[in-house]
Order: C-alpha cells, then sequence, then structure tokens
C-alpha cells in the first residue's frame, strides 16, 4: 500500500496521528501542497488550532485552485470555532462565497455552501441554514453531499407541544376510549339473567306479580264516586 493510501485510510478511520505522518512523509518526497487541507485537519482533530491555522495560511499563500482553496477555508472555520470565534467563522465563509461567485465548479461551490450552513445549524441560526443547504443541493448535482437530507430534516422538525396548553385542562377529551363507551353500554342494558332459571318460569313469575299489583291498585282506588255509594245505600235501605 502506497504511503498516500495509508493515510487516506488512516484518515477515514479517525487515526490522524499516523494520517499525519504519512502525510508529512509525502509533502517531504514531492514537495506539493496538494494534502495541506488534511494535514490541517488532522492537526485540528488532535487538539492543535494553531498549527491548523500555520498549516492553511501556509496553503492559501500559494495560491491553490478553487477546490483546495475551499477546502482549506472549511479547515480554517472549524479551527475557529474550536477557539471560540463563532462570528470569525461565519464571516470567512461568507466572504469565500461572496468573492468566489460563479468560479470554480459547481461541486466546489456546493461544498463550501454546504459547510456554511452547517455552520450556521451549528450556531442555532435554523433557518439561514435551511436556505444554505438548499443552495448547496440546487449546485449538487452529483450527490457529493447530503444537503437534500438535511433541508428534508430542518422542515421536518418535530416540536414538543403541549396540547393540554392548547386545550385548555378542563377540556374535554374529542374521543371515548373503547372501556368507557363498554361500560357505557352495559350500565344501559339490563342485567342479565341469572344463570340456571329458565326462561318460561321467570316470564310466569313476572306475569303474576303484574297481576298482584294491579290487584293492589283496583283496592286502592273507589270504584264509585260519594253520590253513587249515597244512591246505592238508600236503595239496598228500601229493599
Amino acid at each position: 500500500m502506497t504511503r498516500e493510501a495509508t493515510a487516506e485510510a488512516a484518515y477515514a478511520a479517525g487515526e490522524y496521528q499516523v494520517a499525519l505522518a504519512e502525510l508529512r512523509a509525502l509533502r517531504r518526497m514531492n514537495g506539493g501542497n496538494e494534502f495541506l487541507a488534511v494535514m490541517a485537519d488532522c492537526e485540528r482533530a488532535l487538539g492543535h488550532p494553531d498549527k491548523t491555522l500555520k498549516l492553511i495560511k501556509e496553503g492559501l499563500a500559494a495560491q491553490p485552485e478553487f477546490r483546495q482553496r475551499v477546502e482549506l477555508r472549511l479547515v480554517e472555520a472549524g479551527a475557529r470555532l474550536d477557539l471560540g470565534q463563532e462570528a470569525e467563522a461565519l464571516r470567512l465563509l461568507k466572504h469565500e462565497i461572496e468573492a468566489s461567485a460563479g468560479k470554480g465548479s459547481r461541486g466546489a461551490r456546493a461544498t463550501l455552501r454546504y459547510g456554511y450552513a452547517d455552520l450556521l445549524e451549528h450556531t442555532g441560526d435554523a433557518d439561514g441554514a435551511e436556505r444554505w443547504f438548499s443552495a448547496a443541493a440546487a449546485l449538487d448535482e452529483e450527490g457529493i453531499t447530503d444537503a437534500a437530507d438535511r433541508v428534508s430534516k430542518l422542515q421536518g422538525l418535530v416540536l414538543d407541544v403541549n396540547e393540554e396548553a392548547l386545550l385548555g385542562e378542563d377540556s374535554e377529551p374529542l374521543g371515548v376510549d373503547e372501556e368507557e363507551q363498554s361500560s357505557s353500554d352495559s350500565e344501559d342494558e339490563p342485567d342479565e339473567l341469572e344463570e340456571g332459571i329458565p326462561t318460561r318460569e321467570v316470564e310466569a313469575a313476572l306475569e303474576d306479580a303484574a297481576d298482584v299489583q294491579a290487584l293492589a291498585d283496583a283496592d286502592d282506588e273507589d270504584p264509585l264516586d260519594p253520590q253513587e255509594a249515597s244512591a246505592g245505600a238508600e236503595e239496598e235501605h228500601h229493599a
């Protein structure tokens, strides 16, 4: 495996010290600056922001092509963020976007806008992040970034809503639970007959009870009014 392949594998695996050693060796061998952005990012990952910025300055001074310049600026913005310089990180990327309008490949421009959007989201500007992720997605014809997914994620944020606060504490639920409905239905229906009692016997007992009640009601009523009762008594007397 070549040094470049070893460096790439180590960088992808998060073995930044190994990757940095291999890249330094490559640079000594060919004297080029094409690996400076990755070297700077390794220094950043190892917690050396000052060394990161030194490599960035060296790389920018060499007037690299646009793609390499974008990579250097993105690492520089990350280092500024690590140092607590959020405003400077945002300024760097915004200035680079403005200065490079229409320059370079669409992929490189998409990467720059993606980095700016990611930084905006990190600093709490969700609206700005959505706009710049959208701009990156429009340029990213090759799918270099996941800008479109980031836009969807931002647009689909789920908010925690206190429904009781919205509806009011005393509001009644719109629906009725199945258990409550079942309980209500059971209250409206007559109790089932006890097991072991034949239906016909029960019906006969109910009819007898009805007859008894009818007789009792008849006893309580006067069959005749007072005048009729007096006339009847007189007729008996004459008889």
